[in-house]
């Protein structure tokens, strides 16, 4: 069974109903975390998660398999979650396929997250056939996707939430599913909404729940490393350090920012003109008019092969980050001071 973000929330109750292994991959890690997680709300009992490593399965195909026959300490049902990069898993899903063919045991649902892999790897190849498993691909998504995506969460949690406020919650979330729908559930504890007593939300109550002002968000480092603004990157990456800002979230904010960059950079061409460019996206209401002075300084640094590059650091240094949590964020403030430099030289 196969899926993308645009047909996933059809699918997902079938799936977990019927799937057992659960393959979510694509350059949008956000939607594909946020897909694993709502695939284990949908199981008849999830029971304890149990979290493994791509990296340790790929050293030992075979626990897998062993894992998932195994019970819990009393004997509760169970779920496994997977976070892998690439086709790490290939070999230790390939065993267990081989597992439940043979009827060796019935194994717990396993959902695997791989960064940096699509439905055209190895892995998403070995599984997609079987009628048994879920290979989903998520694209970087856009503004009216999330927006849209707010408004269905609002909907679930019992709030009557405006589409002005849905897209504020999303620019605010920098795109991410994940983030927004955390700010979704304090919205409605924070209004008493339940879908048996829906509450109407209004900018006040955001207001209320959310950051006090923009600097507590993402975008003021993103822009001032992609822009070269070497003299701000020292206070923004103090800032960072003294809000706890989440590594991996701020690099996904990077990311995303990058993929919008490569989206314009597409549509205008070689020698096309950026101020006309950005003045018709914004009257098609695809960027946000904040952002055009930053998106026009960066669209003038980046552009072919240089743009190239920068996709392939940041891939580099969020597959550093997942490998190493304790000193994630001194990598990332080398990797954010390494990409400023090398906006700043315009070359």
């Amino acid at each position: 069974m196969k899926a993308t973000q645009r047909d996933f929330a059809a699918t997902a109750a079938r799936a977990a109903r019927q799937c057992k292994i659960f393959f979510f991959c694509g350059p949008d890690e956000a939607g594909a975390s946020a897909a694993a997680d709502r695939i284990a709300a949908l199981l008849d009992d999830p029971g304890e998660r149990v979290e493994m490593s791509g990296g340790d399965l790929r050293k030992d195909p075979v626990l897998l398999a062993d894992e998932a026959r195994s019970s819990s300490l009393f004997g509760d049902a169970r779920h496994i979650l997977v976070r892998a990069n690439g086709d790490e898993m290939h070999d230790a899903l390939e065993r267990l396929g081989q597992v439940i063919d043979a009827g060796e045991g019935e194994p717990c649902p396993v959902l695997v997250v791989a960064t940096a892999a699509t439905d055209k790897s190895r892995t998403a190849k070995l599984i997609e056939g079987r009628e048994d498993s879920l290979v989903a691909m998520f694209y970087p998504p856009d503004l009216a996707a999330v927006t849209q995506s707010v408004r269905d969460m609002a909907n679930v949690a019992g709030l009557r939430l405006p589409g002005d406020l849905a897209e504020r919650v999303a620019r605010a979330s920098s795109l991410d599913v994940r983030l927004a729908q955390s700010e979704i559930t304090k919205l409605a504890l924070y209004l008493d909404a339940s879908p048996q007593a829906p509450r109407d939300a209004d900018a006040e109550a955001l207001d209320a729940i959310g950051a006090k002002t923009e600097e507590d968000g993402f975008m003021p480092l993103v822009n001032a490393v992609l822009s070269g603004e070497t003299g701000r990157l020292s206070g923004e990456l103090h800032r960072m350090r003294e809000t706890s800002m989440n590594p991996v979230g701020l690099l996904l904010a990077f990311e995303r920012r990058v993929a919008q960059l490569a989206g314009l950079s597409a549509k205008l061409g070689p020698r096309g003109d950026v101020n006309r460019l950005l003045e018709a996206e914004k009257r098609a209401r695809r960027i946000f008019w904040r952002d055009e002075r930053d998106l026009s300084v960066q669209l003038r640094r980046w552009r072919g092969k240089k743009l190239d590059r920068l996709v392939a650091r940041l891939v580099e240094l969020h597959r550093a980050l997942l490998a190493t949590n304790q000193s994630a964020e001194l990598l990332l403030s080398q990797g954010l001071a390494e990409i400023a430099r090398a906006a700043a030289a315009r070359r």
